[in-house]
């Protein structure tokens, strides 16, 4: 198919419905379906199964469990050093760098806006103006549970309704906005830097965004939640993960990264790794 037809019938298609049947059919506890789904997984993306927390696929009741499957603990230690960034998921770097005035790049030729993404709160965008932002893209091979970068205690989440475009490449090199336009839970953190966004954004077959915190948002409007109390989470440890594969990104305050300079657009990255240099 071309990459013109490709992206056509994702402005075409039922996204929704499609993406509710798959997330219907990864929760299916068909023994023969999910066995023969998460061995064609493993095939096609070359899948390591070796650092899975259970290599037998019988562990396993569907195949959502097994897409969002835990690692060994050794896999993903996290760096010494309490001024080290480190990466919040196993993916490719989409794009890295800094924020100008509100404006991010999304990718060749195509920009979007810090207020936009954040669901229109001028107030919330004015605090990451000029700063730092990274886009990482999770593929389908990837282990799919995000972590946190930083210490944070949390102080609110905003759930986002929207389109439910692909999140690979081709779309986002095709369809303008496509971070301001697609489904995306917000998490707003208090850190040692200020104000840290991690950004969690849904995606065709992306059946489910889940959170290790409790969360009311209703699925049809932009509502915000806030935490009186905060759920504080250590650096590397789990905040949420993604049934099927997407995209997740950070926002800082300006000054406050200094990012690795071997990092740029489609870097590889696991959790853990070190990706800047957090600046007081």
């Amino acid at each position: 198919m071309s990459k013109p037809m490709y992206v056509l019938l994702q402005y075409c298609c039922p996204q929704r419905k499609i993406t509710q049947f798959v997330g219907w059919l990864a929760e299916c506890r068909w023994k023969w379906f999910k066995n023969w789904a998460i061995k064609r997984l493993i095939r096609k993306y070359h899948v390591n199964l070796s650092e899975a927390a259970s290599e037998n696929l019988d562990d396993y009741p569907n195949f959502n469990s097994f897409f969002t499957r835990q690692l060994k603990p050794e896999c993903r230690p996290i760096p010494p050093g309490a001024d080290i960034l480190s990466s919040p998921a196993d993916g490719c770097v989409s794009q890295i760098g800094k924020i100008h005035d509100d404006i991010l790049i999304q990718a060749k030729q195509f920009y979007y806006t810090t207020v936009s993404l954040l669901g229109g709160s001028e107030t919330l965008a004015h605090r990451f103006e000029n700063g730092n932002f990274a886009t990482l893209y999770l593929a389908p091979k990837d282990y799919h549970r995000v972590h946190m970068p930083i210490r944070g205690k949390l102080l609110e989440t905003t759930y986002i309704p929207g389109k439910l475009f692909s999140v690979d490449q081709v779309t986002t090199q095709s369809v303008p906005n496509l971070f301001s336009r697609n489904e995306r839970l917000v998490c707003i953190f208090e850190t040692e830097i200020g104000p840290v966004a991690v950004i969690l954004v849904g995606a065709m077959l992306v059946g489910n965004i889940e959170t290790v915190w409790p969360m009311q948002h209703p699925r049809n409007e932009i509502t915000t939640e806030h935490y009186a109390n905060g759920v504080v989470l250590e650096r590397g440890a789990e905040l949420g993960l993604f049934k099927m594969g997407s995209t997740v990104i950070l926002l800082f305050p300006k000054g406050k990264v200094e990012w690795e300079s071997a990092l740029q657009e489609n870097s590889a990255v696991k959790v853990g790794e070190a990706m800047g240099t957090l600046r007081e």
